[in-house]
């Protein structure tokens, strides 16, 4: 289930729940505190991803605390 899951405070990337360190950037800015799940497979097709500013594929949270 998504809600487990933790996001980046950087990227936005939804993580595994077990995870220390974003798997996109590396960074160890981990939250649970987050709302929303997008799905983005062709970001250089999608006005989403162009907005997010996300340039790989992959899900992502719309918002984080």
């Amino acid at each position: 289930m998504a809600s487990d899951r933790l996001v980046c405070r950087e990227c936005h990337r939804v993580n595994e729940p077990d995870n220390e360190t974003c798997d996109a950037c590396n960074s160890s800015s981990l939250t649970e505190d987050w709302a929303g799940y997008v799905v983005i497979a062709h970001p250089e097709e999608s006005q989403i991803a162009t907005e997010m500013q996300v340039t790989e594929p992959g899900a992502y949270a719309l918002k984080v605390r």
